[in-house]
C-alpha cells in the first residue's frame, strides 16, 4: 500500500516515514501542498497524510482541491498536524479529512486509523 505524506518539516518526514515503512507501508513525500496536490494525482496513494501548516498551498485547502477533483477524491486523507485546540479537528473535517492524527504523532493510533480507511480491494 502506498501512502503519500504531505509534510514541510524534516524531522516528522524522518520519523513517520521510517515508522510507516517499517510498518510495510511504501511511503511518498511532498514538501508542499502544491507538490502534494501533483503527487496525489499522478502517484494514485492509497491515503494521504496531509500536514495543514504548510508552506504556499496550506493543508486546508489542498485538501479541498483533492476532495474536490474527480481523480482524487475517493482518496482517504488523515490531517497530521500541531492544531490540536479545540475546534481544529473539527476545521480539518470540513475541509474535507477524513481524519485527523495529532502531533506528536502515537503510532499505534494512527495505524489503526490508516488501516481503518484504506481499501478493502487495492485496486480501488
Amino acid at each position: 500500500m502506498k501512502i503519500l505524506y504531505v509534510e514541510d518539516n524534516d524531522d516528522n518526514i524522518y520519523v513517520v516515514k521510517n515508522r510507516l515503512t517499517r510498518a510495510g507501508f511504501t511511503v511518498l513525500v511532498a514538501g508542499d501542498g502544491e507538490q502534494g496536490m501533483a503527487m496525489a494525482t499522478a502517484e494514485r496513494p492509497d491515503l494521504i497524510l496531509m500536514d495543514l501548516s504548510l508552506p504556499g498551498l496550506d493543508g486546508w485547502e489542498a485538501t479541498r482541491r483533492l476532495k474536490a477533483a474527480t481523480d482524487t477524491k475517493n482518496i482517504p486523507i488523515i490531517a497530521v498536524s500541531a492544531h490540536a485546540m479545540a475546534g481544529d479537528r473539527e476545521k480539518a473535517l470540513g475541509a474535507g479529512c477524513d481524519d485527523y492524527e495529532p502531533k506528536p504523532v502515537d503510532f499505534a493510533r494512527l495505524h489503526a486509523k490508516i488501516q481503518a480507511l484504506l481499501p478493502k480491494d487495492p485496486t480501488r
